[in-house]
C-alpha cells in the first residue's frame, strides 16, 4: 500500500546558488517547510530582494521500504522555475509556481544518505506565466507549500476523476475514471475496486473491474438516499480506489459532492435553484511570510469569507490556490471561481504553451471539488487572442465537460469564447477620470459591455478596488464613501436578474510591485486589512446575512464631532439587517428610522441612514457645543435585539487579545492568528491610537514577524506557528498604556 510522509523538517536553505550545491551538502540555514525565501517587513520592501536563485537541500537516508518500490517526491507548489536533483543529477523540472509536480527518485537512490537539492529561481522569467509584464501582486519565492515523500507500488494510480449524473433525481449515479502510472513498463494485469463512502467513511457500495489498459472507468448506478451538496448543507461523499497488481496494491481517494451548477442568461442556478452570487477576490499572501502559510491559515481564510464576511463565492485571483483552502471550501459550502496564473500580459509561443499546460494542471488537480463552479481559462484582464483562448477553452471542455468556462476581461465587446462572460466592471468611479462624461453608474448594462444582441451568462468578477483604495485608518468620510460604493454595486446586482453575481475587489489588502498601490507597496483595496481585520466596508457584505445567522448593527462612524470635513456625523450610515434603528443622542434626543430603500431598493438588507431628514443641525449641537454619547438600538419585529454604544470621550480602557483557535496541530506546523485590540470604555476600537506593542511567546511556537509591532488603527495582528513539539503556548501582549494581557493556546501532538 502507498506510504505518504510529509517532509517539512531538516531542510538546509542557501540564499544564493552555486553549481557545487547540486551535488554537495553545505552548511546553511536550517528551515522547515512551508518556507519563504526572504524574511520580509510589513511594507516598504523591494520585491527584487527575492528575484534570484536559491537552493534547498535535504538528506534522505535509505529506507528498507524503498526496496522494489517507486519512490517519489511530490511538491504541492514552489515559486518558481524549480529544478530537483538527486545525488547531483536532475530528476524533475517545473516552471509554474502554483501547481503540483513530482520528482521520481527511484533509479538514483543509493543504500546510504541521498542528497535532495531543489533550485528555486524567484526571477520574473518572461517565459513563465504570469511574468513578462507588470503584475499587481507579488510572487514570493520559496518552497511555500508542502512536500511529500511517497512510496508506491511499481504500478500505481496516477489520478482519478469523479463525475456525477442524474443529480436532481432520486436515483443518482457516479463514475470514477482512474489513470495508472507504470514507469517501468510492467505488464498491466490486476483488478481495480472503487468504494463509495459516506461522510463518516462508511462504505455504501463497491464496484470492481479488471485492469485493462492505462485507465479504467467504474460506475455506480441507482444510488438512492443520497443528499445534495449545497452552500447551506455541503454534504460530501468519498470514493476510494484500490488497485491490485502483481506488483502490489495502491490506493487513493477523493471527496466529492452531488450538485449541479449552471450560469444562464437569467442568472446562476445551484441544484436548479436561482442563487445570487456575492463574494470577494482572494490573494494567498500574508504579512511577513508571503505565500508560506500552511493548512490552518488557508482554512481560516475560507472561514473568514464564509462565516465572517457572509459571502457565498470566492475567486482565487489570479492563480490556483492551496488545496487546503479548496478542501475547506468544499466542507463549509463556499463556491469557488478558480483561474490560471496571469495578469493582463500574454507572452510568446513558449509562454502560451505553458499557460495551456496551466489549464491542464489546474483542472486535473481540482476537478473533484464540488465548490468549484467555473474554470477561469483566460489571463486576467488581457486583450483578446482568438487562437490562444480557443485552445484554453477546448482543453478545459475536453478535460471537464461538467463545468463552464469563464475568462475575466475589462475591455468592452471582447470576443466571447467562454461559456460565461466574466467582466471586471470598474465603471463606478470612472466618471472621475479626465475626458469621461459618463454619469455615475454602479454597474453597466451587460449588452453595452458585451456588444452582443442577446443576453448571455454574465458574472461581474471585480469592482471597486483600485478605483477607491481605503486604509482602515482613513478619515471617516472616506470610509463612508468606500462603504457606499460597495453597497451601490451589490444593490445594482440584486436589481438585475441577468447578472449572476458580483465578486468585489478584494478580501484584504496585499503587498504589491512598486508600479501599483500606495508608496509603501501595499494595495489598500481590501474590505479587510492585511491581518484580516474588517474595515467598515466589510459590513456591507456581512449585513446582508439573515438575522437568524447573525444580527448585524455597525455604524460607519468613529463618533467624533470633528472627524468629518464639516464636522458632525451625518449622514450616518448604519450597516444592519434590523428592521428599525433607534438613534439616541445623549439622554435628551431619540429618533427612529428604517432601511433606506429609496437609495438601495434591491438589497436584501439596505443600510439605515440618519441624515437631515431626521435631524435639524441644532439638535445635535453646533461646532463648539457639548458633544454627547450615542446609542443605537436595533429592532426586529418590534423587539430590541442589539445595541451599540459610542462614547463622546473615548479613552484606552481594555487590551483585548484573541486567537482564532485554542489548539494547534504540532505535526502540521499549524498557525494561529492573534489580534490585539485597544478598546475604549464602550468596547470600540480606538481607530487612531499610535505606539507599539510587545509580543512575548513562551512554549513550542514561532512568532512570524517581529516581536515589537506598531499599532495600526488601534490593533496589532500576528501569526504564530507550531514548531513541531506539543505543549502549552503562552502568548503575552504588552502595551504601556494598559499593561499586558496573556492568553494560552495548546499545541497538540496527534
Amino acid at each position: 500500500m502507498r506510504a505518504v510522509q510529509k517532509i517539512s523538517d531538516d531542510w538546509v536553505f542557501h540564499d544564493h546558488f552555486v553549481p557545487e550545491l547540486i551535488a554537495e551538502l553545505w552548511d546553511g540555514e536550517a528551515v522547515s517547510l512551508p518556507h519563504n525565501a526572504v524574511k520580509l517587513p510589513f511594507n516598504y520592501f523591494d520585491e527584487k530582494c527575492y528575484q534570484h536563485a536559491f537552493i534547498y537541500q535535504k538528506k534522505l537516508p535509505w529506507q528498507t521500504a524503498f526496496e522494489g518500490k517507486e519512490v517519489v517526491l511530490r511538491f504541492d507548489a514552489a515559486m518558481a522555475d524549480a529544478v530537483v536533483c538527486l545525488n547531483g543529477k536532475q530528476v524533475a523540472a517545473h516552471k509554474d509556481g502554483y501547481t503540483p509536480f513530482e520528482a521520481r527518485l527511484t533509479d538514483l537512490l543509493v543504500n546510504g544518505d541521498n542528497l535532495i537539492t531543489v533550485k528555486i529561481d524567484g526571477s520574473e522569467n518572461p517565459e513563465i506565466p504570469p511574468f513578462g509584464g507588470m503584475i499587481d501582486y507579488l510572487t514570493y519565492a520559496g518552497i511555500y507549500r508542502d512536500v511529500w515523500l511517497e512510496i508506491r507500488s511499481s504500478v500505481s494510480i496516477a489520478k482519478m476523476k469523479v463525475e456525477t449524473g442524474n443529480v436532481l433525481e432520486a436515483a443518482k449515479s457516479a463514475s470514477v475514471r482512474c489513470w495508472f502510472d507504470n514507469p517501468q513498463d510492467l505488464p498491466l494485469e490486476g483488478v481495480v475496486v472503487a468504494t463509495l463512502k459516506d461522510g463518516e467513511g462508511s462504505a455504501i457500495v463497491a464496484v470492481s473491474a479488471p485492469l485493462d489498459g492505462a485507465s479504467a472507468l467504474l460506475r455506480f448506478d441507482n444510488l438512492t438516499g443520497l443528499a445534495l451538496w449545497d452552500i447551506d448543507n455541503p454534504v460530501l461523499y468519498e470514493i476510494s480506489v484500490e488497485l491490485t497488481t502483481t506488483s502490489g496494491t495502491d490506493q487513493i481517494s477523493s471527496k466529492f459532492g452531488f450538485r449541479t451548477a449552471e450560469f444562464t442568461p437569467d442568472g446562476f442556478l445551484l441544484n436548479g435553484k436561482r442563487l445570487k452570487l456575492m463574494g470577494l477576490n482572494r490573494h494567498q499572501s500574508f504579512p511577513y511570510v508571503g505565500y508560506a502559510m500552511g493548512r490552518s491559515a488557508q482554512e481560516q481564510d475560507a472561514e473568514l469569507v464564509k462565516r465572517v464576511l457572509k459571502c457565498n463565492v470566492v475567486r482565487t485571483s489570479h492563480y490556483p490556490q492551496s488545496t487546503y483552502f479548496l478542501d475547506h471550501c468544499d466542507r463549509i459550502g463556499l463556491l469557488v471561481f478558480e483561474e490560471i496564473p496571469g495578469w493582463q500580459h500574454i507572452g510568446g509561443p513558449a509562454w502560451k504553451a505553458e499557460s495551456v499546460e496551466n489549464v491542464r494542471r489546474m483542472i486535473e488537480r481540482d476537478w473533484n471539488h464540488p465548490s468549484i463552479i467555473i474554470w477561469g481559462v483566460r489571463i486576467n484582464e488581457s486583450q483578446d487572442d482568438h487562437d490562444f483562448y480557443t485552445e484554453t477553452n477546448r482543453l478545459a471542455r475536453e478535460l471537464d465537460p461538467t463545468r463552464q468556462t469563464g475568462g475575466v476581461r475589462y475591455i468592452d465587446e471582447s470576443e466571447l469564447l467562454e461559456d460565461v462572460y466574466t467582466m471586471n466592471d470598474f465603471s463606478q468611479g470612472s466618471e472621475e477620470l479626465p475626458g469621461n462624461n459618463r454619469p455615475h453608474v454602479a454597474l453597466r448594462n451587460q449588452r453595452e459591455v458585451t456588444g452582443l444582441s442577446k443576453l448571455v451568462p454574465y458574472l461581474v468578477t471585480e469592482f471597486n478596488g483600485h478605483m477607491y483604495p481605503t486604509k482602515r485608518t482613513d478619515q471617516e468620510q472616506r470610509q463612508a464613501e468606500h462603504v457606499s460604493r460597495h453597497l451601490r454595486v451589490l444593490d445594482a446586482m440584486h436589481g438585475d436578474p441577468n447578472v449572476s453575481g458580483c465578486i468585489g475587489w478584494c478580501m484584504f489588502d496585499y503587498n504589491t510591485h512598486q508600479e501599483f498601490g500606495s508608496g509603501d507597496r501595499i494595495c489598500y483595496h481590501g474590505v479587510m486589512d492585511m491581518f484580516r481585520e474588517p474595515k467598515f466596508a466589510a459590513y456591507a457584505y456581512i449585513s446582508q446575512c439573515d438575522p437568524s445567522d447573525e444580527v448585524v448593527l455597525k455604524p460607519v462612524t468613529y463618533w467624533a464631532r470633528g472627524e468629518r470635513n464639516i464636522g458632525g456625523v451625518l449622514p450616518l450610515i448604519i450597516l444592519t439587517n434590523c428592521d428599525e434603528i433607534e438613534f439616541r443622542y445623549g439622554n435628551q434626543l431619540s429618533k427612529r428610522a428604517g432601511p433606506d430603500r429609496q437609495n438601495y431598493p434591491h438589497l436584501p438588507h439596505p443600510p439605515i441612514v440618519f441624515d437631515e431628514r431626521h435631524f435639524r443641525p441644532e439638535e445635535m449641537g453646533l461646532w463648539g457645543s457639548s458633544w454627547q454619547d450615542g446609542t443605537l438600538v436595533g429592532y426586529i419585529n418590534g423587539e430590541a435585539v442589539k445595541a451599540v454604544q459610542m462614547s463622546s470621550a473615548p479613552v484606552p480602557t481594555t487590551l483585548q487579545v484573541e486567537a482564532d483557535q485554542t489548539s494547534l496541530n504540532a505535526m502540521e506546523r499549524d498557525t494561529v492568528r492573534v489580534i490585539a485590540r485597544v478598546l475604549d470604555q464602550t468596547g470600540n476600537v480606538l481607530p487612531y491610537l499610535e505606539g507599539s506593542m510587545e509580543v512575548d511567546v513562551a512554549g513550542p511556537a514561532i512568532l512570524l514577524g517581529p516581536n515589537i509591532v506598531p499599532i495600526r488603527g488601534g490593533i496589532v495582528g500576528f501569526w504564530l506557528q507550531a514548531n513541531g513539539e506539543p505543549g502549552d503556548i503562552d502568548i503575552g501582549v504588552y502595551w504601556p498604556g494598559l499593561g499586558g494581557e496573556r492568553i494560552r493556546v495548546v499545541s497538540v501532538g496527534l
